[in-house]
């Protein structure tokens, strides 16, 4: 029997703007004192860049989470098992497999043999000022496709909770805009600290508010999982598409195939985003810098084996998310599908469903910490990375004061912000899980390569780092333009154009192999350097035993900052 005995009720009668305000605000005021109070220890650049290296490998790893468990996570995921069923979940377990790439062959090395950015790695044994412009350059692009996932999340959240339609472009132009405004406060004043303290908090909130509705959702059958399952598979007998197209679910919902089984080009789809999920998580810029907030490589690892278990623990929540948001929303997947925000309502949806106003505005608050949190931490990676790799490195010549390098960072996170805003606006209406496979394809096929390359082949050299960051990055950018994701159908980003030559949704099964072979072409043909061999040893000798490593500039335990003065 289904649990659906209501009308499913109007898009523009969910919740109360009120109330969702009230939250919303509550939550910025006290994340802005902490990143206030922590401020005040910002004194040097490893301050503002590393947050001194204070923190111990569990509250990092809590970071990391609250870091990596973005809108894709929370509000893609779970609108793409609401709609898609097993095929939606696929997104859940690339992105928790990922994360033995970066346990295995990344953290620790990465962690003793860098700095403050990515480039300070590609730097190491290579010629500095180009390897490290070519570094910059991935980061800004591969943040840049993350910060487009957050802000459309930002965009599809608050136009359901403020009762914007989608038609409606300036009224949710300038809801990305505050969030904007918002992240670039919380970057300028607090920095990496405050950024850390903000995603810890979020984190927690996260976790306790997806366990609160898991724990609602199965307690409304008994706890019985199997018994959820039928109820959103009687719910969902069919959907009709955007395009008119019907579209059959029922039992479709639990078995593969529903989303990538449709072709032959379908499954090769998936296998590209796969690889991309995969690979992915190792080159993301923005992650690889929470390592250097750690004071050693043994408290790296143990950071990403903390993140490992939240942000599992996570993914199996959005299992029951998914599928309750299919089975208790009125109108099921074709009301997600079609509410203000698109799939990315799914939680919210459900929200409103269990617990009404108050319920739906707790969770969006906790959503809208979810993308405040992320956006601030891609923000002053992408700002670090300019300012310490372009400016200080490269145009100044190692030259440039820590001071002078600071003030640039914050005046880049700026521009940054206001990009962010404009691309967020274009893809206001895009899935969030995935717009962030894209950023992944990026990051696997400009940054991962280079940095396997520079920390396990001694024959690699300058021109082979080069080849790989600038084709792969080139080669899956240029695919990402010329694929469906961007034109030629009713869902891309911009459905009245049609110049998709490339017939993959996500580049990674092109770009990724095509990026390592570079690597490869570019040493061989490059000038091979006398040098490269004792500078590959050093390096060997600095990743292993992390001799020679950046120390803490702060004590070893970092407390929570005191809120009341």
């Amino acid at each position: 029997m289904s649990l659906l005995a209501q009308e499913a009720p109007a898009p523009d009668q969910i919740g109360s703007p009120i109330i969702n305000i009230t939250v919303f605000a509550a939550f910025v005021l006290v994340t802005l004192v902490v990143v206030f109070r922590v401020s005040r220890g910002n004194r040097t650049a490893s301050d503002y860049y590393a947050a001194g290296r204070s923190f111990t490998g569990p509250q990092n790893g809590v970071a990391i989470a609250g870091d990596y468990l973005s809108a894709a996570s929370f509000l893609g995921i779970a609108g793409a098992i609401a709609v898609n069923g097993y095929d939606g979940f696929l997104y859940s377990i690339g992105f928790l497999v990922a994360w033995l790439v970066a346990l295995l062959l990344v953290a620790e090395l990465l962690r003793n043999t860098g700095k403050f950015t990515m480039g300070d790695v590609l730097s190491f044994r290579m010629r500095q000022r180009p390897v490290r412009a070519a570094a910059a350059t991935s980061t800004l692009v591969v943040s840049f496709f993350y910060l487009l996932a957050q802000m459309a999340g930002a965009g599809a959240l608050i136009a359901l909770l403020l009762q914007i339609p989608n038609s409606d472009t300036l009224g949710q132009g300038i809801v990305i805009a505050v969030v904007g405004l918002l992240m670039i406060t919380y970057v300028l004043v607090g920095g990496m600290k405050g950024t850390t303290w903000v995603q810890i908090i979020k984190a927690g909130l996260l976790l306790v508010g997806a366990a609160t509705m898991v724990a609602w959702v199965l307690g409304r059958y008994a706890f019985d999982l199997s018994a959820l399952l039928g109820d959103a598979v009687e719910a969902n007998p069919t959907m009709e598409t955007s395009s008119g197209e019907v579209k059959e679910l029922g039992e479709r919902l639990l078995i593969p195939g529903l989303q990538f089984g449709a072709s032959d080009l379908a499954k090769i789809d998936f296998l590209s985003l796969g690889l991309a999920l995969v690979l992915g998580t190792a080159g993301l810029p923005h992650i690889l810098m929470r390592f250097y907030t750690v004071p050693n490589a043994k408290e790296a690892r143990r950071s990403v084996v903390w993140a490992i278990w939240l942000i599992g623990i996570f993914y199996l929540f959005s299992l029951v998310l998914g599928y309750g948001a299919a089975a208790l929303v009125p109108g099921g997947a074709q009301r997600i599908a079609s509410a203000p925000g698109g799939t990315n309502s799914a939680a919210p949806l459900l929200a409103y469903q269990l617990g009404g106003e108050l319920m739906l505005g707790i969770i969006s608050a906790v959503a809208f910490a979810t993308i405040l949190a992320v956006v601030a931490g891609l923000t002053i990676t992408a700002s670090a990375s300019f300012a310490h790799d372009v400016y200080a490195n490269v145009l100044k010549r190692g030259t440039a004061s820590p001071d002078s390098e600071v003030r640039v960072a914050r005046r880049t996170a700026v521009l940054v912000g206001v990009v962010a805003v404009a691309a967020g606006i274009l893809a206001r209406n895009q899935n969030v899980a995935f717009l962030v496979a894209l950023a992944f394809a990026v990051a696997a096929s400009a940054n991962l390569p280079t940095i396997l390359y520079s920390l396990f082949w001694k024959r690699f050299n300058t021109a082979g780092a080069l080849c790989s960051i600038y084709g792969g990055l080139g080669i899956s950018v240029a695919l990402i333009v010329l694929s469906p994701a961007v034109s030629g159908s009713s869902t891309a980003m911009i459905p009245s154009a049609d110049f998709a030559i490339f017939p993959l949704a996500n580049p990674g099964l092109v770009s990724i192999p095509a990026s390592f072979l570079l690597g490869v072409v570019g040493t061989f043909l490059g000038r091979k350097d006398d040098r490269a061999a004792a500078r590959h040893a050093e390096m060997e000798v600095r990743a292993l035993t992390g001799a020679g490593s950046e120390k803490p500039a702060a004590p070893k335990t970092m407390p929570f900052p005191k809120i009341m003065v």
